[in-house]
């Protein structure tokens, strides 16, 4: 898969110094949230896309590279307000995530984008919320998707 990165943040990344930081913009998203919740990886808010991202500590371990695992993110955020504590007691069912990465000169422009994230078995305490992010199984996806029965392809069975 290629990725289309823009002019500066080729150049930040094939630079051996420079004064551009990437930052990652998470938003967590349910039907039962009245708005997602958006966070930013900064000192402070950003706006991206005409919304607002909070800076809020949090960090990502990318997933290990084994064959006999699907690979998940392991995500923790600081638990420095409750709010994302109040927020996941409230859901019945996984959230989904969104991980963007964008230059902090630049929030506009988007230089990764990673829908379609579940959070996964979410666990808090005092001092942080954490949990996996994962994608859904296509694997465990029926193959076809129908069947070709009688009341469905009367045709095909001569009636």
């Amino acid at each position: 898969m290629s990725r289309s990165l823009s002019t500066l943040a080729k150049q930040s990344l094939n630079a051996p110094e420079t004064g551009e930081v990437f930052l990652l913009l998470l938003t967590i998203s349910h039907a039962s949230l009245a708005v997602p919740i958006r966070v930013a990886n900064n000192l402070e808010n950003v706006v991206s896309g005409g919304q607002t991202f909070v800076a809020f500590p949090f960090t990502i371990v990318l997933p290990d590279d084994k064959e006999d695992q699907a690979p998940k993110i392991h995500l923790v955020i600081d638990n420095v307000d409750r709010s994302i504590v109040q927020a996941v007691r409230t859901l019945t069912s996984p959230p989904t995530i969104q991980l963007d990465v964008a230059l902090a000169s630049q929030p506009d422009t988007l230089e990764a984008s990673f829908p379609g994230f579940t959070l996964r078995q979410a666990n808090y305490d005092q001092l942080v919320v954490e949990g996996d992010l994962t994608l859904e199984e296509i694997v465990l996806e029926p193959f076809p998707e129908g069947a070709f029965t009688p009341q469905d392809f009367p045709g095909i069975y001569g009636a």
